[in-house]
């Protein structure tokens, strides 16, 4: 019998749920895989060839295709990766062939605030501590692929100064003539470390390096880390890693991984990262777990690759996007569908009480310090208030064409008239509302969840793109900031102006999609700004381009690509009981 999750920890849920687990053999099974198209890895884990898959599937019909997003959240999280497994369960719990699509948590918020992204109480995806703690290795992949980037600029950079032309043509080498003050990338580590954001490397003598400034950005916060989500194939990512820009030239031109002759080796270290891995919900349905998060400085899906093969091996796919449908579903919208050609059928959008009053005007949500009293008391004039930015996400599922139903992630302190107000006004935007208490009572507690998702995938939708591959890139970002975010208009620095321009007068640039860089707080850029904001201009600082992945990145606000450690992080309370071996506090 499953713990009660209002007396025992996550980790603890994760643990006893744990001992009757299937195997991945079984899991496999399940899917209906050929023998070949597994790849254990251990009892419990394993990778899948989607390569395999998807041809001996191509005929095959996709099943349902669902978006699990949310609107914008508390610090805390509303919920979203709890929601997707309590969804996968409560479909399970319909007799429906369901499959998860959720990304791989990060070390960074792991061991520091948000923990690890697994789900909630009793609707976890599982086995717990290798999801949180490496998994198959897929981050570790890509950290050494980034990094293997940075090593060959940097040691081009050292022989490129200290030899001639002729020294440098006897090693067979052509000089680039990188600048070293336009380097576009920085060293990837997996944590939260805000001391590695500025750093000097190449300190010594001549063999020690090239004297210059660098830094560290998060894994997942990397060009590969995209590419890996939105990669099509084998041949896709050798082709995209190849495109990647690491630095410019003193003229100013592109200087690219496959300039520095290091984007094989790159693919080299991401061929076993390339296939998806297979895990399991708490009750035991199939789990694709693939890419990384981090939607408001990177794409935030989980991979094209799991949703393909997710389609054709099930009735049913629910994937997840990252944060608030402004930012996670925009780019799913936008970005992801557009590189895979796949059509959704319905967007969850993931609401809870308290976030709801903390857009109503409620006291400030802090990480690590007790609610206010008015997020565990009854104020339905200020759920009525927050509303409006549920009716903002509402309204932006509709701009694409597809039928949104809202899942109001219940908490024990919610009373019937807040639930009430919450679904008369998502009602009343032509939104499908459920009630869900899928983390007290796992898929049993989805099953109004399930037959909302399942009415609203049976009707027909006209799915559309926001903009055209052809639209200017500044009239996309005008797009976004107006019909997204709500924005009056949008502002630039000259330097960000200036690239704007370049990147509409490039050919191969302006076709480029956009990923945009903000704050997940907020509708708009400032994170302060809760509710609906009125009356503000979207100002862009800088634009970035992410050649390999196929992106133009323009940055909204102040956005650190590092993000700190706080005063109180979670690795504070992970430790292993020596007597067992197993991982204690993970949440």
């Amino acid at each position: 019998m499953a713990l009660d999750p209002r007396h025992h920890k996550d980790w603890e849920i994760a643990e006893e749920a744990e001992s009757r687990m299937k195997t991945v053999f079984e899991l496999s099974e399940i899917l209906g895989l050929e023998k070949t198209e597994l790849i254990p890895m251990g009892h419990y884990l394993g990778k899948v060839d989607f390569a395999a898959i998807l041809k001996r599937l191509k005929d095959k019909p996709n099943g349902k295709y669902i978006d699990v997003t949310a609107i914008t959240p508390t610090p805390l999280g509303e919920g979203k990766s709890t929601t997707s497994m309590g969804l996968v369960q409560g479909l399970g719990k319909k007799n429906k062939k369901v499959i998860g699509a959720i990304r791989q948590p990060s070390g960074g918020p792991t061991f520091n605030i948000k923990g690890s992204a697994a789900g909630g109480g009793l609707a976890q995806c599982i086995p717990l501590t290798p999801f949180s703690l490496g998994l198959t290795g897929d981050i570790d992949k890509v950290t050494n692929a980034h990094n293997l980037a940075m090593v060959a600029l940097t040691s081009r950079l050292q022989h490129e100064f200290n030899y001639d032309d002729a020294m440098l043509a006897k090693k067979n080498l052509k000089r680039l003539d990188i600048d070293p003050k336009n380097v576009e990338m920085r060293w990837i580590i997996d944590f939260c470390a805000q001391a590695l954001r500025d750093i000097t490397i190449g300190h010594g003598g001549k063999m020690d390096g090239f004297l210059m400034k660098s830094g560290f950005a998060i894994a997942v916060s990397s060009e590969i880390m995209a590419i890996l989500a939105v990669a099509t194939s084998l041949k896709d990512m050798r082709e995209r890693m190849g495109k990647i820009v690491v630095a410019y030239n003193k003229k100013g031109g592109p200087v690219t991984t496959r300039d520095l002759e290091v984007d094989g080796a790159m693919t080299a270290w991401m061929m076993q990262a390339i296939n998806p891995n297979l895990m399991q919900t708490i009750e035991g349905q199939p789990v694709l777990v693939h890419a990384g998060p981090f939607a408001n400085i990177a794409i935030g899906q989980s991979s094209i690759v799991a949703d393909q093969i997710g389609l054709k091996l099930s009735d049913y796919l629910v994937t997840e996007s990252g944060f608030g449908a402004d930012i996670g579903f925009e780019k799913f919208w936008n970005l992801k569908c557009r590189f895979s050609g796949l059509k959704p059928n319905c967007a969850v959008i993931v609401a809870t009480i308290r976030a709801l009053k903390m857009h109503g005007g409620g006291p400030k949500v802090v990480p690590g310090k007790p609610l206010d009293p008015a997020y565990t008391s009854e104020n339905v004039g200020l759920i009525e208030k927050g509303c409006d930015n549920l009716i903002a996400h509402i309204e932006n599922i509709k701009k694409a064409g597809i039928n949104p139903v809202v899942c109001i992630n219940a908490f024990h302190t919610d009373t019937k008239d807040e639930i009430a107000a919450v679904r008369r006004l998502a009602e009343q935007t032509g939104a499908r509302v459920a009630l869900s208490e899928h983390w007290l009572k796992g898929g049993d507690g989805a099953l109004e969840l399930a037959d909302a998702v399942m009415d609203a995938c049976d009707e027909e939708n006209n799915f559309r793109f926001l903009y055209e591959d052809t639209t200017p890139l500044r009239e996309r970002i005008n797009l976004l900031a107006k019909e997204v975010y709500g924005a009056d208009d949008v502002s630039y620095t000259p330097e960000a102006l200036a690239t704007a321009k370049k990147i509409e007068a490039d050919p191969v640039l302006c076709k480029l999609g956009t990923c945009m860089v903000k704050t997940h707080l907020s509708l708009s850029h400032d994170p302060t700004l809760k509710g609906r904001p009125k009356g503000w201009t979207l100002p862009i600082q800088n634009i970035m381009t992410y050649r390999g992945a196929g992106f133009v990145v323009p940055v909204a606000g102040a956005i650190k690509l590092m993000p700190g450690t706080a005063s109180d992080p979670a690795f504070r309370r992970i430790d292993v009981d020596v007597e067992t071996g197993k991982v204690k506090g993970l949440f």
